[in-house]
């Protein structure tokens, strides 16, 4: 995966408490096991109408915040399926990190084995954010993993904190599979071992 160390993009906020990853990416983007393409469906039921046209008012619509890669959002964001594909489309559309009270637990693990940033603030500090990117002026945000930290448009700089293990992977660029081949020659020998004292296991 590609490893985060800081990153600085517009933010896009997401105004809503509880968005599930149905509204992430609906089902009918689900048809692919692909990674590509599925940022074309990121909030696809509230992007476009039923023929397939953009809606004026919804905020990844309006030029203001055409180029977000950041997004700020309320609480439990990401709850409901397990679907990877709603990391997925993030990541595709270009998101690199989102900033939440809370999130749904399985969406949070998924961010984290797929090189989406999920940081959590809490809700006085998200709420701020939140206002200054509604204000639709292209307000950024850093974003910093190896200081834990966040600076936001006013200079304003909120820390925060993860997992310790979770945060090394994070930096550097290390999925689940990747850490495991780190350990390739202790399961070569483990393997020579295991054959050649159960060679019924082959």
């Amino acid at each position: 995966m590609q490893a985060f160390r800081s990153h600085y993009g517009i933010m896009l906020p997401i105004d809503r408490d509880n968005v599930d990853t149905d509204a992430i990416v609906p089902q009918r983007w689900l048809i692919t096991v692909e990674r590509k393409g599925l940022g074309k469906g990121l909030f696809g039921s509230w992007r476009y109408d039923e023929a397939g046209r953009d809606h004026p008012d919804f905020i990844l619509n309006r030029p203001e915040y055409a180029n977000a890669s950041v997004i700020v959002a309320r609480s439990n964001y990401g709850c409901g399926s397990s679907r990877e594909h709603a990391v997925w489309a993030h990541l595709d559309y270009g998101i690199r990190a989102i900033v939440a009270p809370s999130y749904g637990s399985i969406f949070y693990e998924n961010c984290l084995k797929n090189g989406l940033l999920p940081v959590v603030l809490a809700e006085d500090k998200v709420n701020g954010l939140i206002g200054q990117a509604l204000a639709g002026d292209g307000s950024g945000l850093a974003v910093d993993l190896e200081s834990n930290q966040l600076t936001g448009p006013d200079g304003m700089v909120y820390d925060f904190t993860m997992d310790a293990g979770r945060r090394r992977s994070l930096l550097d660029g290390q999925d689940d599979i990747a850490a495991t081949l780190t350990q390739r020659e202790s399961i070569d020998i483990f393997e020579v071992w295991q054959r050649r004292t159960n060679p019924r296991l082959g």
